[in-house]
């Protein structure tokens, strides 16, 4: 089963806008050798917005070559059921573990039409399903009704990704009506991590530079040091916050993978936006007080 630290990776490009694959297997091998759970692909964090077919199938072809059997999350989908549906075969034939499923977002789908989109789905695919829950990015709300129906009519929609503010909220509601039919991870970059495993979270899917954090507050909490874990959380959730920011999160995210040196440059795709040098400057500010792992790595 999928649970803990699973991060959402991020692409590298370079100077001209191409993939940079040395330095996506630069990232791998760190994320790797910090021990995370899994590895997700073409969330929001990766830019799998920005990325075409061909580019999706050249990284996660090498990220699986690189990570054997560590879980990989590839998020897929589309507008339409046919269309979700020949996309998650396609990243399943490329060694996916689980494929995250947004819901349809070009005509937003009723509750009824959503659970009737995701029904089709399971019945055209054989991968297991997590299911994003985030009305923030696609402007569809899932009520918890209607993900719970969705879990329970299949066994192979296994995890819900719970993005919807309060996603505490959220997650106590759907605890108490999934009767294990499904497992919940956090999102929106950890930013209320030690409150979504309080309220029963298994695991969380946030940026991927700062995976040293997110295994010391979860390593904390399932050995039993709940105050440890808070500690450690509080402690970092200035840094969480930045990199959470609309529009301009990637490029933050981006900007300490570049100053480490696994990144060769800070390139983001339209309609992604750069920081400014202001942002630059206090984000790194935020650093000199809150130590990473990956920062090490330059020095």
């Amino acid at each position: 089963m999928l649970k803990g630290n699973v991060p959402i990776l991020s692409t590298a490009f370079d100077n001209r806008g191409a993939v940079d694959m040395a330095s996506i297997e630069r990232l791998v091998a760190f994320l790797m050798e910090q021990g995370v759970n899994g590895l997700a692909l073409f969330g929001n964090a990766s830019e799998g917005y920005a990325l075409t077919t061909g580019e999706k199938q050249a990284i996660l072809t090498r990220v699986k070559q690189m990570v054997g059997d560590l879980p990989v999350v590839a998020a897929a989908g589309g507008a339409s059921p046919m269309a979700a549906i020949e996309d998650i075969k396609r990243v399943t034939d490329l060694g996916a573990t689980v494929a995250m499923v947004n819901p349809p977002s070009v005509i937003k789908p009723s509750p009824e039409a959503a659970q009737e989109f995701f029904g089709l789905v399971v019945e055209g695919t054989d991968i297991d399903i997590m299911i994003q829950d985030a009305p923030l990015m696609t402007g569809v709300n899932l009520p918890v009704p209607t993900l719970v129906n969705i879990c329970k009519a299949s066994e192979r929609v296994k995890y819900i990704k719970v993005e919807q503010p309060p996603t505490t909220l959220k997650i106590t509601l759907l605890m108490e009506a999934l009767e294990n039919s499904a497992t919940l991870f956090g999102g929106l970059n950890a930013g209320f991590l030690f409150e979504e495993l309080e309220r029963g979270a298994i695991g969380t899917m946030p940026a991927c530079e700062f995976p040293d954090v997110i295994n010391n507050i979860l390593g904390q909490y399932f050995n039993g040091n709940r105050e440890g874990a808070r500690e450690t959380f509080y402690r970092y959730l200035p840094f969480l916050r930045y990199g959470v920011q609309p529009n301009i999160g990637v490029s933050i995210h981006k900007e300490v993978l570049h100053a480490s040196g696994i990144f060769a440059t800070n390139h983001v795709r339209n309609p992604a936006r750069y920081i400014d040098n202001v942002t630059r400057r206090e984000l790194f500010d935020i650093l000199e007080i809150l130590p990473l792992s990956i920062m090490r790595k330059s020095s």
